[in-house]
């Protein structure tokens, strides 16, 4: 009976409109980006995703990397990075933070890997008012500036199609550590909890809009800005 439904189905409804595309974000964000590259058939980009917590789960990358993008792994978490050896292997992949200056700063590890961060304001608020994340250890992790991890890590003359910043509290001070003139990602995902009536308030709205960037979308978690 099932198979018999299905051959009339096929027989009067096109293929394709069964196809979807599965999302590996939290919020859906890859499925923006997909909307905004989809008429390039075939096309194999270049990302950057800072704060990348895992090759799959929560990532803005695994859908592209699907499809033979390759890309720059930020994660500053200690286990993680061995995931991302193992599954993103035409990828580099950095067990390091990204923040203004070179050095080393405390990074906060939850219960939770998706809340680790730098940011001690936002991980002693989060273990101090949850009753179910709490951080369970505290680590001095290596720190570059974007535009020093971009220096040693692009590749000669690539594109960055799209640069994606997750870092729990301290995402501004990573867009500060770029080099502007030098580097210029075509869009820009950052995570901002703001609502789009006052993002004309943001620091990071203005700033990116000082460098030639327009906004162009939002989730609950994460705004989309374009050149």
């Amino acid at each position: 009976m099932i198979k018999s439904l299905k051959k009339v189905l096929l027989k009067y409804l096109p293929v394709n409109y069964f196809k979807f595309s599965k999302s590996y974000s939290q919020d859906g964000e890859d499925m923006i980006l997909k909307a905004l590259y989809e008429l390039k058939k075939g096309y194999k980009g270049f990302f950057v995703d800072v704060g990348a917590h895992h090759p799959v789960r929560y990532s803005n990358t695994k859908y592209f990397s699907k499809r033979g993008w390759r890309g720059i792994n930020v994660e500053p978490t200690p286990t993680a990075i061995k995931a991302f050896e193992m599954f993103r292997k035409r990828d580099v992949n950095l067990n390091i933070g990204v923040g203004q200056e070179r050095g080393k700063l405390k990074f906060y590890c939850f219960n939770e890997p998706a809340l680790n961060s730098f940011s001690e304001e936002v991980s002693k608020r989060i273990d101090r008012e949850s009753t179910k994340y709490k951080i369970i250890k505290e680590v001095d992790i290596d720190v570059l500036p974007l535009s020093d991890v971009f220096d040693n890590y692009l590749p000669a003359n690539t594109k960055i199609d799209f640069l994606t910043i997750d870092v729990e509290g301290l995402d501004y001070q990573v867009l500060l550590s770029n080099n502007w003139e030098k580097y210029k990602p075509e869009i820009i995902l950052i995570e901002e909890g703001i609502d789009v009536d006052d993002l004309s308030k943001s620091p990071i709205y203005i700033f990116l809009k000082e460098k030639g960037y327009r906004f162009l979308a939002k989730t609950p978690r994460t705004c989309f800005y374009r050149l």
